[in-house]
């Protein structure tokens, strides 16, 4: 396999990126709910070429014991990448950056998930990177996100996530590959979408504080972006599950009418 070439400009002349996009422009993104039917919940994404699949399995009962919580549920993420997933094989055994990844992708979601209500349980995360092309640890708690809501997980809100980093000196949304290899730095967050709280905010390399603040207006509005389509998706699983019964009854106004509903249970919940 020849090595790598890094490439002779992050940003054209014109402005746009290797791949053609804006600044400010996602990748294409497909979200897919109930991928998988041996699991409780489960969700994919394909953003640009990055493909990721997430699977729920619980609430139940936690093993081994010791690590059992008497006030609420364990959520436990095991982050993976397939030996296949990059140029290089990887190895099969979960490197330390995996480890670091299941633990950021877990502390990014706990926010979002009413685990008091099943205490002594555990609430398994499963996430398998089948192709990796930049964004991966962001993509992970989009689908995830999901996944759980699938999963019937209670949850204050779905979680959005999004990279914003810099390349010749430009700001840049969902990095690709080559952006996040040859960039000057990243900047992952998550958020709750309809409070702006921060579930995760991490950096790599170095910004100034006019470009930080600048960056995380662009995750926030970009994060939004997506929160609107992880909605989507729901809908489009929420409708294909129910039952055709002549009635013209479960239409997307009817599930942002439960979605509000529920939101609306969760927050009073919070508040107790």
């Amino acid at each position: 396999m020849s090595p790598e070439v890094k490439p002779d400009f992050l940003i054209s002349p014109e402005g746009l990126r290797i791949d053609g996009r804006r600044t400010d422009e996602m990748r294409p993104i497909e979200l897919k709910v109930g991928v998988l039917k041996q699991a409780d919940g489960s969700a994919s994404i394909r953003q640009g070429k990055t493909y990721i699949i997430a699977g729920v399995y619980g609430p139940r009962e936690l093993h081994p014991r010791h690590l059992t919580l008497n006030d609420r549920a364990y959520l436990r993420v095991d982050y993976r990448m397939a030996t296949f997933s990059v140029p290089d094989r990887k190895r099969p055994a979960p490197s330390r950056r995996e480890k670091e990844i299941s633990m950021v992708i877990a502390n990014a979601l706990k926010p979002a998930l009413f685990l008091g209500e099943f205490p002594k349980a555990v609430v398994d995360v499963f996430i398998t990177v089948i192709q990796a092309d930049g964004g991966t640890r962001c993509a992970a708690i989009n689908a995830a996100s999901l996944a759980l809501a699938d999963a019937g997980i209670p949850m204050r809100s779905l979680i959005p996530a999004v990279a914003v980093g810099k390349a010749d000196g430009k700001l840049l949304v969902d990095l690709g590959d080559e952006e996040d290899k040859y960039g000057q730095g990243d900047v992952p967050m998550a958020i709750i979408p309809n409070t702006e709280e921060i579930t995760l905010l991490q950096q790599d390399g170095s910004f100034s504080r006019e470009e930080l603040r600048e960056a995380l207006q662009m995750g926030i509005n970009s994060c939004k972006y997506l929160h609107e389509l992880q909605k989507e998706a729901l809908k489009r699983a929420y409708i294909k599950k129910t039952p055709d019964n002549g009635d013209d009854i479960e239409d997307e106004d009817d599930f942002d009418d439960d979605l509000e509903t529920d939101l609306g249970e969760a927050e009073l919940m919070e508040g107790e």
